[in-house]
């Protein structure tokens, strides 16, 4: 993926454009993640590209270098309680709210992975599988997968027995089973189904 096929997005040669991502959305556990990040023309990175497509190492050698060599970057998150409070998609918009705001340098413009874009004070346009099609938004996808995926692997330690470390907390047939073993953790989603199911059927 190149820097030209922003041109698709952005006609203006001098605007500052943050890509923004989140990771966690379907999990029954954790928080979501985002990130926003603004690359630098004068030092490109090769590579990018939805972070689901790339290993695991390829990920982690990305995240260093987007680090070192972006213009700006910036973690927002939703912790669990204002998952249940908010609903998902709230949380989500929050965090990548907070990833922008926390960015040292300030966008022109933000390019929001997906079809939402949460309000923002700059600019903010929505692109439909943009984490493989805006290298901005595709920096972001890595930053924000390698920061939760670190967390569920802590989250493994702390609660063994979930292989939170495998499934990163989706609803797999694993997962589902050991939560009905085990019980919930304060870590789960109460307000996803079969969590709350779980929760409403304990004897009182």
């Amino acid at each position: 993926m190149q820097q030209s096929e922003l041109s698709f997005f952005v006609s203006d040669d001098e605007a500052v454009v943050a890509g923004v991502d989140e990771v966690g959305r379907g999990p029954l556990c954790g928080p979501v993640v985002t990130a926003a990040v603004i690359l630098d023309p004068s030092r490109p990175i090769e590579g990018l590209n939805d972070s689901k497509k790339l290993s695991e190492s390829r990920r982690e050698a990305l995240f260093d270098i987007i680090k070192e060599r972006a213009l700006a970057w910036s973690l927002g998150r939703a912790e669990v309680d204002e998952i249940d409070q908010l609903n998902i998609l709230h949380a989500t918009m929050l965090a990548m709210q907070r990833a922008v705001a926390g960015l040292s340098v300030k966008p022109s413009l933000a390019l929001i992975d997906g079809n939402r874009c949460p309000k923002l004070p700059c600019a903010a346009e929505s692109v439909v599988k943009g984490d493989s099609r805006v290298p901005e938004i595709a920096a972001a996808s890595i930053l924000a997968k390698v920061t939760r995926d670190r967390e569920m692997l802590e989250m493994d330690r702390q609660y063994p027995g979930y292989g939170i470390a495998k499934h990163k907390g989706y609803p797999t047939k694993e997962h589902l089973e050991a939560l009905a073993k085990l019980g919930v953790t304060p870590h789960h989603r109460r307000s996803f189904k079969p969590v709350r199911e779980l929760v409403e059927n304990l004897p009182a």
